[in-house]
């Protein structure tokens, strides 16, 4: 099993910045898939980057060029860095991993995260 612990959300100024971590631990070496979604009040669920092992990293459309997701081997963390951040991003962010059919498949995930809150004031 992977466990996930995210860290690094709160509540910035529109444009401004923040960097989410997700500490993994567990059997890591199962996992291919890595990322982050999101899910606002009252809205579904939304993939916004995704990292394969080896592979591409794959980004909701609304954040390319705002967001770039990276991982550090050394210390077994996922970051999600985030700038010119806007209201439409307020939502709750998940740390994700495992090894689902497509990135954009969140039911296919085996680990989330507990969540970690960021508001985007205007």
């Amino acid at each position: 099993q992977v466990q996930l612990v995210e860290s690094g959300g709160g509540l910035v100024q529109a444009g401004g910045s923040l960097r989410l971590s997700c500490e993994v631990s567990g059997s890591i070496f199962t996992i291919n898939y890595w990322g982050w979604y999101r899910q606002a009040p009252g809205k579904q669920r939304e993939m916004v980057a995704v990292r394969v092992s080896g592979g591409a990293s794959n980004y909701e459309d609304s954040v390319k060029d705002r967001f770039t997701i990276g991982r550090d081997n050394a210390k077994n963390t996922v970051y999600l860095t985030m700038s010119d951040l806007k209201p439409e991003d307020t939502a709750v962010y998940y740390c994700v991993a495992g090894n689902p059919s497509t990135c954009w498949d969140w039911n296919g995930y085996d680990a989330w995260g507990q969540g970690t809150q960021v508001t985007v004031s205007s």
